[in-house]
């Protein structure tokens, strides 16, 4: 195994741009889960007029699917996403729009029979409301509540909330039916992950960066050693992501009656 500066120095160098995970291909694995949440999404595409990715990061997950529908957009707020996703995108006919997370959504009412979203950082969900056709569909995989928990409270000590989790699934519906979504689904599992050496920790905390909030390698230094040599002796440090698979429509007038 390298030496732990090395690993550091290496982690901190690499570039974090994008939403694919490339860099960490031997040296973490995740447990993913059992719906397949890009074959869903690749074939509801294929049955849609229109679509709207939401939080579409470099484009990765996106531009896997084999076939979009004539009008097919996506948002993305970073910068440097933002350019990747549109360098991927516009190709394939796909309007890729700078958003700030923030309501409103650039796009007016009635806008898509479809929208997704692979991980959303925030749900705006009475823009998804909006946005949707009536009749029209969310489907999405969410980040579940405590997520990767072992691995933020590692730097950051017991974390503990009052109340439900505000990524729980019972939550999230309520707050999808109370902008006028009916919730099909909300499914959740728990999965494994497991970090083998510290260089895929620094890269995955520097990338996903809500995990461990202002993590720096230079803050977190004593706790990053601490970890380096668990994993040298334990051979690696095991987590667990919580995934939801959420659908939910808009109901049609007929529907409401």
């Amino acid at each position: 195994m390298d030496s732990f500066d090395n690993l550091i120095a290496q982690a901190d160098a690499a570039d974090v741009s994008g939403w694919g995970f490339g860099w960490l291909d031997g040296r973490a694995t995740e447990q993913r889960p059992s719906w397949g949440y890009h074959r869903l999404m690749s074939a509801r595409l294929a049955t849609v007029r229109s679509a709207l990715d939401i939080q579409t990061g470099g484009g990765e997950v996106l531009d896997g699917a084999a076939q979009f529908p004539p009008t097919m957009a996506a948002t993305e707020s970073w910068a440097p996403n933002l350019a990747l996703a549109t360098r991927r995108l516009h190709p394939r006919g796909v309007v890729v729009v700078a958003d700030p997370d923030e309501p409103p959504l650039p796009f007016g009412d009635d806008a898509f029979e479809l929208v997704i979203s692979r991980h959303p950082a925030s749900i705006w969900w009475g823009e998804i409301a909006r946005v949707l056709c009536p009749g029209g569909t969310y489907l999405a995989q969410h980040v579940g509540p405590e997520s990767l928990k072992e691995l933020y409270e590692w730097f950051l000590g017991p974390q503990r909330l009052a109340g439900l989790h505000a990524r729980h699934p019972e939550r999230e519906s309520a707050m999808a039916r109370e902008a006028g979504l009916r919730v099909l689904s909300a499914r959740m599992e728990r999965l494994r992950v497991e970090f083998f050496d510290i260089g895929a920790v620094v890269y995955f905390l520097r990338k996903v960066i809500w995990t461990v909030p202002g993590f720096t390698t230079d803050r977190y230094r004593d706790r990053l050693r601490a970890l380096h040599e668990q994993i040298r002796g334990d051979g690696s440090f095991v987590t667990h992501s919580t995934r939801v698979l959420f659908e939910a429509t808009l109901p049609t007038a007929v529907d409401r009656r």
